[in-house]
């Protein structure tokens, strides 16, 4: 009896240690050297060091002359780049991953300032059977797919960019088909307000943005739908007693991708209601003062379009072309409109032609690109009360030339 109990207790020590076995994990570190020169032909709107272009300044006359027709130049390597995959660490049947990227692109004024180290994604994964959940900083779902082009700005703001906090989950529906949920928070990339640009609105708001999209892929085709909905506090209170301000929007996009050997052609359009916390030309406006103290509010409507094309492999072209239409808010306003930092309100509508060709040798890339963007400002009249400046209606455009040499390892 006695060694029976004792087999029985080694068996059950055995199965759970079986059950709670886990596998080590594995570790690669990535990165690559990035240097980036560029040129423009006129006064614009960017990033950090000028590398993250946006679109160009309306003109500013003094005694005839345009201040804003200026040609700039600048050359530096701050969006170099190094990151760690965890993989292969298993426990209890899930598959345990992580990634933490970092880059340079961060502490310089303008032209000016020693780069910093800065954080760009840090998330867990995990993953079993045909579900998974992400939990940390990572592309937005409506930002992850990406134009071919070698510009720091990959199309923005064309289409959504942003990192941020967030919870993914992934269900495969079948072998083709993925739906995903998304619980979204704000950090660098932040709505527009009374304050400036912050993530408070969001913080006093109590709800994190939410997203929902349907994936399909199959052979050389992927297809992408999804909606996002964010709602926030614009003011909690006026000063002196707390007020009941929300706004919600909502903002559908549709993602389309082909490759077959060497060609590869990608798509993607968003229809956005304000939509600057993803660094699209949007905000909202005042649209009533209420009786209780409270303001209403009314978003702009934003459509961004882009499409690139790329052929090749050692000698590689791209052509990117994307086009932004402003159609002004949806109500009238009757006080101030916030828009996007990276814009202006008195913008109609834009668009970028940017072809370039890269050439590859092994890990060793060099990229020549020219990118030419061109925006319809107006402005605003006394009759201008949705949000879209009609009056002197008229085009600027900028020339940009940029060259990149990138070592991958």
């Amino acid at each position: 009896m006695t060694k029976k109990i004792i087999l029985a207790i080694a068996l059950l020590a055995a199965t759970l240690s079986a059950a709670a076995q886990e596998s080590a994990p594995k570790f690669k570190w990535y990165g690559f050297i990035r240097n980036y020169a560029v040129a423009d032909t006129r006064e614009s709107v960017y990033g950090t060091e000028d590398f993250f272009y946006y679109l160009p300044k309306d003109t500013k006359m003094v005694n005839g002359t345009d201040l804003n027709a200026q040609r700039t130049f600048a050359f530096a390597a701050i969006t170099s780049r190094l990151g760690l995959d965890v993989t292969g660490y298993e426990v209890s049947g899930w598959n345990v991953s992580a990634k933490l990227e970092a880059d340079f692109y961060a502490g310089v004024s303008g032209v000016t300032g020693t780069a910093l180290f800065r954080l760009r994604q840090a998330y867990v994964t995990l993953a079993k059977g045909g579900f998974s959940a992400k939990i940390g900083q990572a592309w937005h779902p409506m930002a992850a797919d990406m134009p071919h082009v070698f510009s720091l700005n990959t199309g923005a703001p064309f289409g959504p960019f942003s990192r941020t906090p967030e919870v993914v989950l992934e269900g495969k529906l079948s072998d083709s088909v993925t739906l995903t949920g998304a619980l979204l928070w704000q950090m660098q990339y932040t709505s527009a307000g009374p304050e400036g640009a912050s993530a408070n609105y969001m913080k006093y708001g109590g709800i994190p943005e939410l997203y929902l999209g349907l994936s399909y892929k199959k052979g050389g085709f992927t297809g992408r739908v999804g909606v996002d909905m964010l709602s926030i506090r614009p003011r909690h209170n006026d000063g002196t007693r707390k007020v009941s301000d929300r706004i919600t929007t909502v903002s559908p996009f549709i993602y389309l991708e082909y490759t077959k050997n060497l060609f590869s052609v990608k798509a993607k359009s968003i229809f956005a209601q304000a939509g600057e916390h993803m660094n699209l030309n949007g905000g909202y406006g005042v649209s009533a003062v209420n009786s209780d103290g409270s303001w209403s509010y009314s978003p702009t409507r934003n459509s961004s379009t882009w499409v690139s094309l790329s052929y090749g492999k050692k000698l590689q072209g791209v052509l990117f072309a994307g086009y932004v239409r402003n159609f002004g808010t949806k109500d009238a306003l009757v006080g101030d409109l916030y828009f996007s930092k990276n814009s202006f309100s008195n913008m109609r509508q834009m668009y970028r032609i940017a072809p370039e060709v890269i050439y590859n040798l092994g890990k060793v890339a060099f990229g020549l690109e020219y990118e030419m963007t061109s925006v319809q400002y107006g402005d605003f009249g006394l009759n201008d009360v949705y949000g879209l400046a009609n009056e002197n209606i008229h085009c600027v455009a900028n020339h940009r030339f940029q060259l990149m040499v990138k070592y991958t390892f």
